[in-house]
């Protein structure tokens, strides 16, 4: 299936697309990207400009890659922007970025992830499977929010989310009960709760694979973890 891009659009050299794409108008895309099949990149969106780094905020980043995979949207004005530290800036599957989404240098945003109009990730941040950010939240650096959790509308996301958490500011953290449907854990979700509300482990071999996951992650982040 062709790619269909819109004359107005602007795919630089060292992109490479798979096929069944949209590239909407004036979209820019700078290489090294990578690009897999199906996707929609909306109107005024930029992939593959420099990290914004303070540190080093002139490096070279001529060789830094971004690498989407299959069956993303991208809305109009979002921004998505190349590796400082780490191998690649990257989006997995099936994720839904909407209108004005910031994604900094080095993040990794993985399959089936939500994020609403006017998020703002910090550089060298991890969402995992599932999660869901919602309207005009902004997320601290490093952060790790773990598989299917939830950040409440207009958080200042500061630690660690974990699995399947619903954090809401000002509130004790909740449970995503939503995504345990969604996503199929219903019958894992006593299981579910007594590992966000009581500290348990859990004992199922599909939830222990998820926690060890995220409990890594967040060991290496360095942040501490909402609880």
């Amino acid at each position: 299936m062709a790619n269909i891009i819109h004359p107005t659009a602007i795919v630089g050299p060292g992109v490479e697309l798979g096929d069944g794409n949209e590239v909407g108008a004036y979209c820019i895309i700078y290489g090294p990207t990578t690009i897999g099949h199906n996707n929609i990149i909306g109107p005024h969106v930029v992939i593959g400009t420099s990290g914004q780094d303070t540190r080093n905020p002139r490096y070279d980043s001529s060789a830094c890659l971004i690498r989407i995979g299959n069956d993303n949207i991208i809305r109009e004005f979002t921004a998505i922007q190349k590796p400082c530290y780490r191998e690649v800036t990257e989006i997995k599957n099936r994720v839904y970025l909407m209108q004005g989404v910031h994604v900094p240098h080095d993040a990794v945003i993985h399959d089936d992830v939500v994020i609403t109009p006017h998020v703002a990730l910090g550089g060298i941040s991890v969402l995992l499977p599932g999660v869901n950010i919602a309207l005009g939240c902004t997320v601290h650096q490093y952060s790790v929010l773990g598989h299917y959790a939830i950040a409440g509308m207009g958080a200042a996301v500061m630690k660690n989310i974990p699995p399947f958490g619903k954090y809401v500011p000002g509130k004790p953290l909740g449970v995503n009960h939503y995504a345990i449907d969604k996503f199929g854990f219903e019958a894992e979700r006593e299981e579910i709760e007594a590992y966000l509300l009581k500290g348990e482990r859990p004992t199922s071999p599909r939830l222990l694979a998820i926690t060890d996951e995220f409990e890594r992650l967040s060991r290496e982040s360095t942040r501490d973890i909402y609880r």
